[in-house]
């Protein structure tokens, strides 16, 4: 046993299945699993009080988990490294134990500080890769290669019990005040291990069967998709574990005969290509944390930098756009902090075509309103649906050729835009400005009181946006520059 006394940070991670810091450390000598509310990172955009809901709601889990096995989770409301240095202090001696997270700006900032602080003080600090995402340089051309080997690791059994450590008061979970955040009143979907394991197995079991069809269309994909992701973002599974439970269902599913198996298997199918997808895109901010803040191709940081309309991101951000689609599912993520992709693909694409908005501006906010919002993922993201990737087709996405494919009967709409609810021609519902003034007057709908104009005009906005691009797709030093994103950033197969 060592005589240090083992620090477990948890950050993205907070289970203790499959969790190696967790196991490693406990073979070793006493263990002091800490999470640290630090008020600087809670101060970014991108940092919603519905985070700290769902954290907090984490945390009270974990730490009867881990208290069941001798010792509770410390928590502490303070920054990074100065906790740790007041831990040390009342402890001696210790190891720092984590998993490598990937992260935004300030995380990555506040990393270095540890590491620094670890550095200076003789204290050995271990972290972890635990989602396939590849740390440092290595080969692109492989990377699909190491994620499945990775994948493919027996999953990490937690200790049955920790030896603890004597005299450090576990802390109270800070509140919302703590950190400077107002309460939320979202109503969110519930986190934590147990629960993380429960929507896994009914997801493997009872839903998503029809999964491939359901997750392009908002209403349906709440329930037909895997619901999982905000569980990966916070770590109340890890991915690997999922994979591995994807993967054993598959296996039993090629044993039985029938459609309904056979369609349980295509969606399986689907759903796994996705878990790939989850660290392909965080790879790419872990390459290159610049595109949090930078376009891919630099030339395109000045497309709309001079254009920013307060009015058009007010009317986008509060879903008062007077697209019935868009509000709709605006209202929805800001009320629930979820919503299927298609369609956060398609609010991203109308902020950045539509009204034409700087996507550096927009981004952290629209992914602080997102209850499963991870960094590596959401910029890679916003960048490809704003056109600013150069290697990426140029997607811009009709809202309501949108509502008619995917929410036909209008009933996606109807449940978050009241304004619309009694509106009894479909058609309307999806184009509310076709009424006549006795309809409307009819509907209790007028338009521009009742229910807002349209902020834009979707089709001279889509030809603005693709003779833009194309221009700016022409120049030699934006050619030059996608030429070397695509070799750096470009899919592998």
């Amino acid at each position: 046993m060592s005589a240090h006394t083992q620090v477990i940070w948890y950050k993205r991670d907070l289970r203790v299945g499959d969790h190696r810091p967790l196991a490693t450390a406990a073979e070793r000598g006493p263990v002091l699993p800490l999470y640290v509310a630090e008020p600087s990172i809670a101060a970014d955009d991108d940092y919603l009080p519905r985070r700290w809901t769902l954290i907090r709601e984490a945390l009270v889990e974990l730490r009867a988990r881990l208290a069941k096995r001798g010792q509770p989770l410390v928590v502490r409301c303070g920054e990074m490294p100065a906790v740790l240095e007041s831990i040390r202090e009342q402890v001696g001696p210790l190891r720092l134990w984590a998993h490598e997270e990937t992260g935004n700006g300030r995380t990555f900032e506040r990393d270095r500080r540890v590491r620094a602080w670890a550095g200076a003080r003789g204290v050995p600090f271990t972290e972890i890769p635990s989602r396939g995402v590849i740390r440092g340089p290595h080969d692109r051309d492989n990377w699909a290669k190491r994620w499945e080997a990775f994948m493919d690791r027996p999953l990490v059994h937690p200790p049955d019990a920790l030896t603890p450590v004597d005299g450090i008061d576990p802390g109270p979970l800070p509140s919302h005040a703590d950190l400077g955040l107002r309460p939320s009143t979202a109503a969110l979907q519930q986190i934590g291990e147990a629960e993380a394991h429960r929507t896994l197995r009914s997801f493997l079991y009872e839903r998503g069967q029809t999964y491939r069809r359901a997750m392009s269309k908002p209403e349906p994909a709440q329930t037909e998709c895997s619901r999982l992701s905000v569980h990966l973002a916070y770590g109340t599974i890890s991915l690997r574990r999922v994979v591995y439970e994807v993967r054993q269902r598959q296996t039993e599913l090629r044993g039985l005969r029938g459609q309904a198996a056979a369609a349980r298997r295509k969606a399986l199918e689907s759903f796994d290509s996705r878990l790939h997808w989850h660290s392909h895109f965080t790879q790419k901010l872990e390459d290159a944390p610049r595109i949090e803040h930078e376009s891919y191709i630099p030339g395109f940081d000045d497309l709309r930098a001079e254009d920013w309309d307060p009015a058009r991101y007010e009317a986008w951000l509060y879903g008062h756009t007077g697209f019935p689609m868009v509000d709709a599912c605006m209202r929805c993520l800001r009320t629930t902090g979820w919503l299927n992709f298609r369609m956060r693909a398609m609010l991203c694409s109308f902020a950045a075509y539509d009204c034409w908005l700087d996507w550096r501006r927009f981004a952290p906010t629209y992914g602080g309103l997102m209850a499963d919002y991870v960094p590596g993922i959401h910029y890679p993201q916003v960048q490809m649906q704003s056109g600013t990737t150069g290697i990426n087709r140029v997607r811009i996405y009709n809202p309501i050729k949108q509502g008619k494919e995917h929410d036909p009967d209008g009933t996606f709409i109807r449940r978050w835009v009241p304004e619309l609810s009694h509106l009894q021609t479909t058609a309307y519902v999806h184009a509310p400005w076709k009424m006549s003034p006795i309809e409307q007057q009819a509907a209790g709908c007028v338009i521009g009181e009742d229910y807002p104009e349209r902020i834009v005009d979707h089709n001279e906005a889509y030809h603005h946006a693709q003779d833009t691009l194309h221009e700016y797709r022409q120049r030699p030093e934006i050619q030059a520059q996608a030429d070397v994103i695509l070799e750096r950033h470009g899919s592998r197969a």
